[in-house]
């Protein structure tokens, strides 16, 4: 999932956030205001987490947004676009 389009919709997102990491509290995730980095900054606060390991996390999820939207992981569909250009 490309996290423009999440952070342009964040009001349809942060409720899936906030499903996911349910640690962190929706004032908070009104003060993310979609920014990637604060979410990964919460999420690494609110769990005790390496920055790393939180966007491991995130970025494990952005790839699950992907699988659930468009039925294939956005390497895939990279990758096909690539083999689809002349």
């Amino acid at each position: 999932m490309n996290w423009e389009r999440i952070s342009g919709n964040w009001a349809h997102w942060k409720g899936r956030v906030r499903e996911r990491w349910g640690r962190i509290t929706d004032d908070q995730l009104a003060r993310v205001e979609g920014r990637r980095e604060q979410l990964a900054g919460r999420i690494q606060e609110a769990y005790g987490l390496t920055r790393e390991d939180a966007d491991r996390q995130l970025r494990n999820w952005e790839r699950n947004l992907a699988v659930e939207e468009f039925g294939e992981p956005e390497e895939a569909k990279i990758e096909t676009a690539k083999r689809s250009q002349p």
